[in-house]
């Protein structure tokens, strides 16, 4: 099929506007790699191509309905996943413009960083994890399942094709791992994309580093967007005081969460090189410290964790059931009509069963995965 040459046109000078304004160490449009060569028609830059693809995803849809911390809270005020990933795109892509990196493919990296992430946030993430490897499967990871929805269960199995940069921004965009700078590790293949998929799989543990500037700016920004927004919902729900935080964080960063993204993202401006994103040292320690007082006076509290057990019990109840399901001959239940009988046969054929389960799980709203809890006679909790 010809491309129209007015489409062309356009894609060729928002190409040329690329080279005259974004930086030499900036990923361009046209070092754009997909793993299904593509000849596409329209006006569209590679990146932005992907963001709409992320945004039109089934997945994408589910973060209506997915906990960022707190979970089992009747408080509309309280950050959901699609606020958070929405959070991480702005700050990302106002560090980018300064820096002159591309916004298209921050873009792309923040709203899909997070689709991997199973009902009730970390708690679901852990208590998924246990059960993969009880049952012979590689660790649970949310990095690892957002790579894998978008790759192999979107379109019915077939995936949504995105580029290679976008991949491995998210796969490496862990915010809960504490750097004062970060340097991409270039010309990054597919082939040295699935063999980081597997090392981490093998070891949670192991470090990973973005490809691109774009995904070290999201991986910074994923923890700029929570790290005061989080201090906000628990004052909001009476778990901590505003004066609980630690008098040098106060000092260095800020006690509300406008001004903590302001100095953070200040701070990250003044100290970024041209091939490096970075903190000043004695702000990067302040985070690390305030990371610390959100982890001991709200991520473990236990006045949040009151449900986990009952959560857990769910989690163990619905996999199990599923996994049975899958050997009996009267197919019909919600696990098929709503999941399997959906697929392409290839991705039910080349799947191994408890993985076809923890891909259902893991897709799931906090509310459906509550439902069908409610249908297997599980002491479901309540919001409070």
């Amino acid at each position: 099929m010809k491309q129209d040459p007015y489409l062309k046109e356009i894609k060729n000078r928002l190409a040329a506007k690329e080279e005259q304004y974004l930086g030499p160490f900036a990923a361009k449009s046209r070092e754009a790699i997909r793993r299904r060569q593509e000849h596409l028609e329209g006006h569209r830059p590679a990146f932005a191509v992907d963001t709409d693809r992320i945004l039109h995803s089934r997945a994408y849809t589910r973060y209506i309905d997915k906990t960022q911390v707190f979970y089992m809270v009747r408080n509309d005020h309280i950050t959901h996943r699609v606020l958070h990933v929405q959070l991480v795109s702005k700050i990302a892509r106002t560090i980018g413009r300064v820096l002159s990196l591309n916004e298209d493919l921050i873009e792309s990296i923040a709203l899909g960083h997070d689709i991997g992430h199973p009902p009730f946030g970390h708690d679901g993430e852990k208590i998924l994890d246990a059960l993969c490897r009880e049952h012979g499967l590689p660790s649970f990871q949310h990095n690892l399942q957002s790579v894998r929805f978008l790759e192999h269960i979107e379109r019915k199995g077939k995936g949504v094709n995105l580029t290679l940069q976008t991949l491995d921004g998210i796969l490496s965009h862990d915010g809960e791992v504490h750097d004062r700078s970060l340097r991409p590790e270039r010309n990054v293949s597919f082939p040295e994309f699935d063999d980081k998929m597997r090392r981490k799989a093998q070891n949670p543990a192991a470090a990973l580093v973005p490809m691109t500037l774009e995904g070290c700016v999201v991986r910074f920004a994923d923890t700029i967007s929570y790290i005061g927004r989080d201090i906000e919902d628990a004052i909001e729900l009476g778990l901590i005081r505003r004066s609980d935080i630690p008098a040098d964080c106060r000092a260095s960063l800020g006690e509300t969460n406008g001004t903590i993204v302001h100095n953070l993202v200040t701070d990250l401006l003044k100290n970024s090189e041209q091939d490096a994103i970075a903190f000043s040292p004695e702000i990067s320690e302040a985070l690390r410290s305030l990371k610390k007082f959100n982890y001991e006076r709200i991520y473990l509290n236990p006045v949040i964790k009151k449900d986990v057990e009952k959560i857990k019990i769910c989690y163990c109840r619905l996999f199990l059931a599923y996994l049975d399901e899958m050997h009996l001959p009267q197919q019909k239940s919600t696990f098929f009509s709503e999941f399997i009988n959906k697929m392409d046969p290839d991705y039910v054929g080349e799947t191994p069963p408890a993985a076809i389960v923890c891909d259902f799980l893991a897709g799931m709203t906090d509310d459906y995965f509550l439902k069908q809890a409610d249908l297997l006679g599980c002491a479901v909790p309540q919001k409070q």
